[in-house]
């Protein structure tokens, strides 16, 4: 890998996660897996943990009408064979919105793969799928989701792979009229996250870990009937992909991307999704 790209790595680090981090002890919630959730640190740092008998997941004390949400994440080492570690954005109900992000595990010495979903109204099926240029177990990497009125866009380390547009004057439902709180969760998906399945649990291996910390949230706090805009809003609202993130983007997905439902004419025999054709 070229040392410019390592250093334009590190100047959008530095431009673009200046921000507060958030209290896990006060700011989420956890919601599942009771004392396999263990926050620690004052609060900077929590890690969740699976067993044969459960998971377990937290999800923000807030909800948010478009946001950046960003996090350190250091996944489950080893022989993570299928498990799934989700950090997502999602609202409720059978016509949800929901933005993800899910590592699947793997054997020892393969790669993770990074699963990332769109749905809006309760429509998914816009996924993209990547390995990662990294191993993301044996330390924290940032992983982030920025979402506003224009655009949803994915960032590993600060390097853009993803961006899913609003193109609803063009008949593409978009994320933009329900709120969402933040989730992560670690899970057993061995029927089908590793291999298509074909790969189990190694439950010899158990209880595996994953560990979160550093989680930034900057949003529009939604209060039930309207939304709250901090300060800071301008940053991200309006942004929108510059040229050196759409170079960048364009390696990553030259280089690492493994799936997109864009090239999956087979699986869409009557057309590929409207938003396919569209720049």
């Amino acid at each position: 890998m070229s040392s410019s790209f390592h250093t334009l790595a590190a100047f959008l680090l530095l431009s673009f996660f200046i921000a507060s981090t958030a209290d896990f002890s006060k700011d989420v919630d956890i919601t599942w897996g009771d004392q396999r959730a263990v926050v620690t640190n004052n609060g900077q740092q929590l890690s969740l943990s699976l067993d044969k008998t459960s998971g377990s997941g937290f999800q923000s004390k807030q909800e948010f009408l478009f946001g950046r949400f960003d996090m350190k994440i250091k996944l489950v080492p080893g022989n993570s064979a299928g498990t799934v570690a989700a950090y997502y954005l999602s609202s409720q109900g059978p016509l949800h919105d929901e933005i993800d992000m899910e590592f699947l595990g793997n054997l020892s010495g393969q790669p993770y793969t990074l699963h990332t979903n769109v749905y809006a109204q309760g429509k998914g099926n816009r996924e993209q799928q990547f390995h990662l240029w990294f191993d993301p177990t044996t330390d924290f990497h940032t992983y982030s989701i920025l979402w506003n009125p224009q655009q949803i866009m994915f960032y590993v380390d600060g390097a853009l792979i993803r961006v899913f547009r609003n193109h609803e004057s063009s008949g593409v439902p978009y994320p933009s009229k329900q709120a969402m709180r933040m989730y992560s969760s670690l899970w057993d998906a061995e029927d089908w996250a590793t291999q298509g399945g074909r790969v189990k649990t190694d439950w010899t291996k158990a209880p595996f870990t994953a560990s979160f910390r550093d989680v930034s949230i900057n949003g529009c706090v939604w209060t039930g009937s309207s939304s709250s805009c901090g300060p800071s809003t301008s940053g991200w609202m309006n942004q929108a992909a510059v040229t050196s993130d759409l170079q960048k983007m364009e390696w990553v997905q030259k280089n690492y991307m493994i799936y997109n439902y864009c090239n999956d004419a087979q699986r869409f025999p009557q057309g590929l999704p409207t938003e396919c054709s569209l720049s």
